[in-house]
């Protein structure tokens, strides 16, 4: 970090200001659209609460200014407006689907939603500024797998049952979705493991018949990940985490080993695993069922995919614009949990096919952005931690936008910084911080490595 007679110097962040720019005239143009739409006016809909949102953004960019820090300048935008996106999108339906009482006030779903995305950036841009050195994940990352099962374990146990899925722990008043940290320490973990065992994992081979694999011992974290995949399918009922977790573990072994033998034994023992749970339990058949056909019960099991369907469908190519979409039926939303599981059919609804692909293209920024920064890092560790926090953000969207459009079978997780939730947004904030850390050119070098550091400084030195 640059610094003037022991003080930080300030260093002006112009890509940045200029995204922001373009951030806060986008969300501004929507919230008039909005207005326009439900109150007949030409003003900002509930002006305060989008000038508290992008006051917030301005806040993060100026501390990242006064920081110093050469960080990357495109993800705060990027974030910004799929943040954006949420708050208009809360404040659009029906404020008693999410209340929160404090003392004598009650807030609505918008401003809910506003509290969770101001402490997003909070925590997002804090990280990215505080974070210095990456040993405290490096080297406890044994510490951090084995929180990540006591998560797990104390969902099983305590967790509550929501829509027939073990999904929520709840602590006293605070209650969250474990899972959502649960996918930010499994990344820290394997990171550590994959970067220090990377030269056995690639050089060194155990023959099995005509089958190459590495050695046997090496193999437990895959087995043990694939335990803790269906674990979850079993317990919690959530597919959304069990192909969150495992897609993103595959991914990061062949980027760690560039062996696609392991990814096809992975998706194997997968597809054997689904398959043996879903002749065993009623809740995977249920979900594999709806998904085949919704059609067949369009009233009951398959009423909210069959909803999404016809949400998109009266999107078409341009959509029917901020508010005029979600007919109510019955005096009801058309889509039960539209918040939640469907905020992409909402906006699909209101924005068309080409506001679908315009938000589907700024995860696929973030995951770019989270490539480059592990194709430029410094050490293995960082490398693979990039890529694996990006990978978790692209992979999740793809998982829940493919539920939405019956691509996949519906599932649990959430739509990445647009759906109602505070630990999704914390969670994902986390991920957004520490991108940033990484991508700083000023962070402190990486410790020497140790057990084949030799092929290390032999791969740097020959770059």
């Amino acid at each position: 970090m640059p610094r003037v007679l022991g003080h930080i110097r300030p260093r002006m962040r112009w890509i940045e200001t200029q995204l922001l720019i373009l951030v806060a005239v986008a969300l501004s143009v929507g919230s008039i659209s909005l207005g326009l739409t439900l109150s007949g006016t030409i003003a900002p809909y509930e002006p305060v609460g989008l000038a508290i949102y992008l006051a917030t953004l301005g806040g993060a960019h100026l501390a990242q200014i006064l920081a110093g820090r050469r960080s990357d300048q495109v993800l705060l935008p990027v974030v910004g407006m799929l943040g954006g996106l949420s708050l208009l999108l809360m404040q659009r339906l029906p404020q008693d689907l999410v209340t929160l009482d404090i003392g004598e006030t009650t807030l609505g779903l918008g401003n809910v939603q506003l509290v969770w995305l101001v402490l997003a950036v909070v925590v997002a841009t804090t990280l990215g500024i505080v974070v210095r050195s990456d040993t405290w994940l490096r080297s406890y990352k044994y510490t951090w797998a084995a929180l990540g099962i006591g998560l797990l374990l104390l969902t099983f146990v305590f967790g509550a049952d929501v829509g027939g899925q073990r999904l929520t722990l709840r602590i006293g008043p605070i209650g969250g979705q474990p899972s959502e940290l649960l996918k930010v320490i499994l990344v820290v973990f394997l990171a550590g493991y994959l970067s220090e065992n990377r030269p056995l994992l690639i050089e060194q081979d155990t023959r099995l018949g005509p089958v190459r694999l590495p050695p046997l011992p090496y193999l437990a974290p895959m087995v043990a990940m694939w335990a803790i995949a269906l674990g979850i399918v079993v317990v919690q009922r959530d597919l959304g985490a069990a192909l969150l977790f495992f897609a993103v573990f595959l991914a990061l072994v062949y980027a760690a080993t560039g062996r696609v033998s392991l990814v096809i034994i992975g998706l194997l023992m997968f597809l054997a695993g689904s398959a043996i749970m879903a002749s065993l339990f009623e809740h995977v058949q249920a979900r594999v069922a709806i998904w085949i056909d919704p059609f067949a019960d369009p009233l009951g099991d398959g009423y909210q995919i069959v909803q999404s369907l016809h949400a998109f469908a009266r999107g078409g190519l341009l959509g029917m614009g901020f508010g005029n979409g979600l007919p109510e039926v019955g005096g009801r939303l058309p889509i039960p949990e539209v918040h939640t599981d469907f905020p992409l059919a909402a906006l699909g609804e209101e924005l068309g096919l080409i506001g679908v692909v315009a938000i589907l293209g700024l995860y696929l920024v973030i995951v770019e952005r989270g490539l480059r920064i592990g194709a430029s890092a410094a050490d293995d560790f960082r490398s693979i931690l990039a890529t694996g926090l990006a990978l978790v953000v692209g992979v999740q969207a793809f998982i829940i936008a493919a539920g939405n459009l019956k691509v996949l079978p519906l599932t649990g997780v959430t739509l990445p910084f647009i759906s109602y939730g505070g630990s999704s947004l914390l969670a994902n904030a986390v991920v957004v911080g520490l991108l940033l850390a990484l991508s700083d050119k000023g962070v402190e070098p990486p410790p020497p490595p140790s057990g084949g550091g030799w092929r290390w400084r032999l791969r740097r030195g020959s770059r």
